[in-house]
């Protein structure tokens, strides 16, 4: 697949004529010029990464769905986009023949995208977030990428606000006790993450 190549929508969103236009919608918003890390590669990357989490998950359907909505409205306004993404959904997947509990717990996962901070035995949330930060274990070049990719997105900021608020994020995650909720995401990605937090803010 190529990086702009949107993945294939969740099955329950391919039943009906609501669900297809849905899909349309989000793989649409994905693809939306001023996106520079937030992209349709993004999404792709979060899904393939729930993979092999995904039987750790208590609703892995609204896990996936969760991807598919957790930046689909992006302004680079933290916990404003995530916010207007839950909306989209509850607003959304209604019409889609969804059960309403699984329409909120798409948008309450959503939501905890903003901070990725849940409560212990939120597995759910443990799988969403672990594929999201996935990225923090990429190789060293695709690492870069993502770096370049995050600096494009707050172009607007000037260059020693951002690595202020770089660095400080950096130290934030750096000093959690671990980065990933999951068993499988801590074998998988927990030490090429910290490596690559460490090594990005030494040169920050």
């Amino acid at each position: 697949m190529s990086d702009d190549q949107t993945p294939a929508p969740p099955a329950c969103l391919t039943r009906s004529a609501a669900g297809r236009a849905l899909a349309a919608e989000l793989a649409a918003r994905w693809a939306e010029p001023h996106r520079r890390y937030h992209t349709t590669a993004h999404l792709r990357a979060v899904l393939t990464a729930i993979e092999p989490l995904a039987a750790q998950a208590e609703d892995p359907t609204a896990v996936r769905l969760a991807a598919w909505f957790h930046d689909a409205v992006y302004d680079g306004r933290p916990g404003w986009d995530e916010e207007r993404s839950a909306q989209l959904a509850r607003a959304r997947l209604p019409a889609c023949g969804l059960p309403a509990e699984r329409v909120r717990e798409v948008a309450r996962l959503v939501r905890l995208t903003a901070g990725h901070a849940y409560e212990p035995g939120d597995v759910n949330a443990a799988v969403l977030c672990d594929a999201d930060l996935a990225i923090l274990a990429a190789p060293p070049g695709a690492y870069a990428a993502y770096t370049r990719a995050v600096r494009e997105e707050y172009r607007h900021v000037p260059d020693d606000a951002f690595r202020a608020g770089r660095a400080a994020v950096l130290r934030e995650l750096l000093g959690k006790p671990r980065l990933f909720g999951t068993p499988a995401g801590r074998d998988l990605w927990e030490r090429r993450a910290r490596e690559n937090l460490a090594g990005e803010l030494a040169r920050l």
